[in-house]
């Protein structure tokens, strides 16, 4: 391992010569064609297969996974400095000094109790940054929020933004939060009522809100817990849909109560079978 670690910048390097030689003249005719634009669907894709390789715990996966996403910054360097825009070593430096300037509690005399202690320094760095580097440019706190993340992630960190300038209901007291999801409920009641179509879409979307709220103060990432409760319905649906197949009717030929009868037994059957591989990996 640690010859490996040695090795780190040699490594490193030699990525960089193989995307040049994939970019020159005789090279890949596809990576030559590549651009900015066109290498943003790929960042994506490689993040959430990245995502799902440290989901499932597979390191072989999350070795590859992050080969595929350091690709693509080395990329993006490459047709920069095709272009004399910037080269690698700019990307590298400007990361280096932000996280040195980020961390005043590790490389100068900033005190810190905790890791809120630590986000609400990164935050009031990152604006006062902002204020120095970019003027006018959009300041403030919730500028560094991408406009594409997901939207449960994008409500989470922009929850999270707001709550490291103190905009936030107190910890501890999760009354007002729920008291909040009970007041969204009952706008979408009365907006359904009303029968009017944006008003309801508007209303969905403050209850996820506060949704989210609820999750970010109970240490709980929503995405998470949304991936984990959509692979749960799938393990089940798939039970019944088993159970449907074997019946040797169609879907159509079970009324809602016999399904919903799979269902619970299917649940019961999962949860059994979840609990002996339990007591079995502790034998």
């Amino acid at each position: 391992m640690n010859k490996k670690m040695n090795n780190t910048g040699s490594t490193f390097q030699e990525l960089v010569d193989v995307m040049h030689r994939l970019r020159a003249p005789g090279g890949c005719p596809w990576d030559r064609e590549q651009t900015f634009d066109s290498l943003r669907t790929y960042i994506i894709e490689e993040s959430y297969e990245l995502v799902d390789a440290i989901t499932s715990k597979d390191i072989e996966e999350i070795i590859e996974e992050s080969g595929d996403l350091l690709l693509q910054p080395v990329f993006i360097a490459t047709i920069a400095e095709e272009k004399g825009l910037f080269h690698l070593s700019d990307i590298l430096e400007v990361l280096r000094d932000k996280l040195i300037r980020r961390h005043p509690h590790v490389f100068a005399d900033t005190d810190v109790q905790n890791s809120q202690d630590v986000l609400k320094n990164w935050e009031k760095i990152k604006t006062a940054e902002k204020k120095n580097n970019s003027k006018g440019k959009d300041h403030s706190v919730l500028s560094g929020v991408p406009i594409n993340l997901p939207a449960l992630v994008k409500a989470y960190r922009t929850q999270e933004k707001a709550a490291n300038v103190g905009f936030d209901w107190p910890k501890g007291d999760r009354l007002p939060l729920f008291d909040k999801i009970e007041e969204e409920i009952g706008e979408l009641k009365e907006a359904l009522y009303h029968e009017t179509p944006s008003a309801v879409e508007d209303e969905m979307g403050d209850l996820f809100f506060a949704l989210v709220n609820l999750a970010r103060h109970l240490d709980i990432e929503p995405e998470v817990a949304l991936q984990k409760a959509c692979l749960k319905f799938n393990r089940r649906f798939r039970a019944v849909e088993e159970k449907v197949h074997s019946s040797g009717k169609t879907w159509d030929g079970h009324t809602l109560e016999e399904l919903d009868e799979l269902w619970e037994c299917s649940k019961k059957e999962i949860r059994e079978k979840r609990s002996l591989d339990s007591k079995g990996g502790m034998d």
